[in-house]
């Protein structure tokens, strides 16, 4: 069985350099972590806001943390002082409530809008139907400290290729119709963040700019 660190330069190798490889850590001990960082990895994504804040204490202060869960609007607060992005802003009251801790703060926190693209009615998001609306909508300039660097969505639990690589497209067209009308001109906008351990290379050929992984790389979890 393969090393983390093996694990780590062979996904890296996949995935080349035009797409960010996020580590998936959560519910993983600080150890397995440190040899992840010790072999170069330095973004890591984390689901749980007390397990976040705890393996910040303890671990290097270079690590870019990126907080990929859902988030509730009051434990925002707990990680604004260092968290590089939040992945899954499915609302704008929790635009609102990052910005507000951000000039707390005074550092900006990139943000990624989710959209909800999935079969299953668990996943969190905005419908693919009023994404467009919402964001024409709004004045984005009044959230300075929120910086909202593009959208994420997570695909159907499935292993039917033409359905997953249909709802990352459906992604991608979303991602691509934003950044021509609302966000044209925004140096910022420029990420798209979808496809984890079982379907990023379907994600990746359909465009996506980050990818999150953590069984590939720590092992399965419990």
């Amino acid at each position: 069985m393969n090393t983390i660190a093996e694990n780590i330069t062979q996904l890296k190798n996949q995935i080349g350099s035009n797409t960010k490889l996020i580590a998936v850590s959560k519910t993983k001990p600080v150890a397995d972590i440190l040899e992840a960082y010790q072999a170069g990895q330095r973004a890591f994504g984390e689901n749980y806001v007390q397990e976040l804040t705890e393996k910040y204490a303890a671990l290097p202060k270079d690590i870019e943390w990126h907080f990929i869960g859902h988030l509730q609007s009051n434990k925002v607060k707990f990680i604004a002082p260092f968290v590089s992005w939040i992945h899954a802003v499915e609302s704008e009251k929790l635009l609102v409530e990052i910005n507000r801790q951000g000039a707390k703060q005074q550092r900006n926190i990139n943000c990624l809008l989710q959209v909800h693209i999935a079969k299953e009615e668990s996943k969190f998001g905005f419908d693919p139907e009023e994404i467009i609306s919402f964001c024409q909508s709004r004045d984005f300039d009044l959230y300075p400290y929120a910086r909202v660097c593009g959208i994420m969505g997570m695909a159907s639990f499935s292993e039917e290729e033409n359905l997953v690589r249909g709802e990352f497209k459906k992604l991608k067209s979303i991602f691509d119709e934003l950044k021509s009308t609302k966000f044209s001109g925004n140096d910022y906008f420029r990420e798209l963040s979808m496809g984890m351990s079982g379907d990023f290379q379907w994600a990746m050929d359909e465009g996506s700019t980050m990818v999150r992984v953590g069984s590939a790389i720590f092992g399965s979890r419990k």
